[in-house]
């Protein structure tokens, strides 16, 4: 059964930026803003990442009531045990227009963690690009952080998933801002989700408008394009997009404690990428996601993530 904490709009939540000078990796020094959320009045500070698009509103709070992106999780989380942060991506705001690793985000949340004074004891929750993310601290900077679990991430892209991003990217040289990412962030969508969830949804037959054959699936994917390109640049778009591809850690360098689930339907992420990850991560444990919505399931299949969510946070209690 799902833990039934108390609701997170009950708890006040802070939004600050702290001001970074970071060489990052290919783009050289750079002046940031980088902008965090904390909520809950916990002891111990949890680090929650998503994809690419998930900011720093992870729940909704007093101050902050609008739902955030995890809001499915969030009776999960005892918000009196914990604190949450969250940032919003660098170069999620487009001013970066140069390649950006996942190390980089690693290091810029690394130098967030001493500009508030966390402990080691923080853990870190992240999926698809946050579960990079969370590898790339785990690696890089495991003082700052004492146990991460990664759902939907590996230890590198894989081939296919990089060829189905570098598509969208063409999208974007041909549309640029507005309609190409529009159509980027469309066929994004038919990667993350699957046949067989198509197949039940958009069922029904072609229609003809305006002497165009349009398909069942045609509004989901204007909805979900329109509403991505008014929020995300075409720089930003492609240099994140970017960043998954460029992504590559070795898993000898992860030696905190380590949790690691995929979803069994998941064509960006592989199953056995991530249990390939998670037998080279000594003492790792490793949990299937059972789901016939792809790479999305961390966000849809709710019961079955907060479970795997609730037995890592158990795993704190002992370290």
């Amino acid at each position: 059964m799902k833990p039934i904490h108390r609701c997170s709009s009950e708890l006040a939540a802070v939004r600050d930026e702290v001001r970074l000078e970071l060489p990052l990796r290919y783009a050289g020094a750079c002046d940031l803003a980088l902008r965090y959320e904390l909520i809950g009045d916990g002891q111990r500070l949890l680090i929650v990442a998503g994809g690419i698009s998930a900011g720093r509103h992870v729940l909704a709070s007093s101050p902050f009531a609008e739902p955030g992106w995890w809001q499915a999780q969030a009776g999960t989380f005892d918000l009196h045990r914990y604190r949450l942060l969250a940032i919003d991506w660098i170069g999620c705001d487009g001013s970066i227009d140069a390649p950006i690793d996942a190390a980089d985000q690693a290091d810029a949340i690394a130098a967030l963690l001493i500009r508030l004074g966390a402990g080691s004891d923080a853990a870190f929750i992240g999926a698809s690009y946050g579960g990079m993310v969370a590898l790339q601290l785990a690696a890089r900077h495991p003082e700052r952080c004492g146990a991460i679990l990664v759902i939907s991430a590996s230890a590198s892209a894989h081939p296919f998933a990089s060829a189905l991003r570098s598509a969208q990217r063409r999208a974007l040289d041909l549309g640029g801002e507005g309609a190409g990412v529009a159509l980027a962030r469309a066929m994004a969508m038919l990667t993350y989700r699957t046949p067989a969830e198509f197949a039940d949804r958009f069922a029904e037959r072609p229609r003809i408008e305006n002497n165009r054959v349009r398909i069942g699936a045609d509004d989901y994917l204007d909805h979900h394009g329109n509403r991505h390109a008014e929020r995300m640049s075409a720089v930003a778009y492609r240099r994140l997009s970017e960043s998954i591809d460029l992504h590559s850690i070795d898993p000898a360098d992860v030696a905190i404690p380590a949790t690691f689930a995929a979803a069994d339907s998941d064509a960006l992420v592989p199953t056995e990428d991530v249990e390939a990850l998670a037998a080279a991560v000594p003492g790792s444990r490793y949990r299937t996601i059972h789901s016939r919505f792809g790479h999305d399931a961390f966000l849809k299949e709710e019961a079955q993530v907060a479970a795997i969510i609730t037995e890592f946070l158990q795993s704190l209690e002992n370290t």
